[in-house]
């Protein structure tokens, strides 16, 4: 009886990559890596200069050409902060974003579960209906806005930038908190209306918790853009609701050397959206991050 024998050499051998194909992919990575740090640091580049301007003398911020080596100074914070009209400004700000960041989360927490996980009729037809309110310049709709405001008695009053505010970011809030409802299972849902929870109670100890991260991302987007707004403030208030862009304009004087103060000032007017964005970073990031990988 015979037996058949295998050679050793008529199994497949593992072929090893090539050396030249994974150096390649390491140079490709740090070319990648170099790239990534140099957009980094040419996006970064203006901001540095402002903090680098807001600590020189009027004279050498406005030098040509610029100057580089100088001792740093105080004297435009410490003029800015003993402004006496500074309060008010920062005070104004404080009031329009925060209540209408609050008024924001308040109404577009329950349009999103409506389109999102209790669709309505017509769903599509309604989403595009609040994105669509973005699609129209500023500049289009204030004239109306002004006449309307000057008839009721509204202008150079926080309430309207409240209102006016809270319009601006909430179709961005619903469309944002929408993505986030998607992501809950619906056998979460199921299992807490098997228990006898009723809607607001879902909403609050189901809902809410697994959806936090979205919720801080989307009150930070709406602090940002509503801290920031220029325009509206600019054509609707005067002294009484004037907020923090307005105070940054103020600083600008037709006499010129107005650089260090204009920089100081930024970069105290940038700070409270700074600190409140890296204090909720780790929300923002899982919040943006929600849905990203499935």
């Amino acid at each position: 009886m015979s037996t058949a024998t295998v050679s050793p050499s008529a199994a497949p051998a593992a072929v090893p990559a090539p050396r030249a194909r994974r150096g390649k992919g390491r140079i490709g990575g740090h070319l990648l890596t170099v790239l990534a740090w140099a957009v980094g640091l040419l996006f970064f580049a203006p901001v540095a200069w402002m903090v680098l301007t807001s600590f020189k003398q009027e004279s050498q911020a406005a030098s040509n050409p610029p100057t580089f080596f100088f001792t740093p100074t105080l004297e435009q914070y410490t003029s800015i902060i003993s402004s006496a009209q500074v309060g008010s400004y920062v005070l104004n700000s404080v009031l329009a974003t925060g209540i209408s960041t609050l008024l924001v989360l308040v109404l577009a927490v329950p349009a999103a579960y409506a389109v999102s996980i209790r669709p309505v009729k017509r769903t599509q037809d309604v989403l595009f209906f609040f994105i669509s309110t973005k699609m129209l310049p500023v500049v289009a709709v204030i004239m109306p806005i002004y006449v309307i405001a000057g008839q009721i008695r509204m202008l150079d009053n926080i309430l309207t930038l409240i209102v006016l505010y809270t319009a601006m970011n909430l179709p961005i809030a619903v469309w944002m908190m929408r993505s986030f409802f998607l992501e809950v299972p619906g056998e979460v849902l199921e299992a807490a209306s098997i228990d006898g929870a009723s809607l607001l109670r879902t909403m609050r100890t189901v809902l809410l918790p697994m959806v936090a991260p979205g919720v801080a991302a989307t009150a930070l987007i709406c602090v940002i853009f509503a801290w920031n707004e220029f325009f509206f403030a600019l054509n609707l208030t005067a002294a009484n609701a004037a907020t923090v862009p307005i105070f940054l304009m103020s600083t600008m004087t037709s006499e010129g050397l107005f650089l260090a103060r204009l920089s100081a000032a930024s970069v105290l007017a940038s700070l409270p959206v700074v600190l409140a964005g890296w204090i909720a970073q780790k929300q923002l990031v899982r919040g943006l991050s929600m849905g990203a990988v499935k």
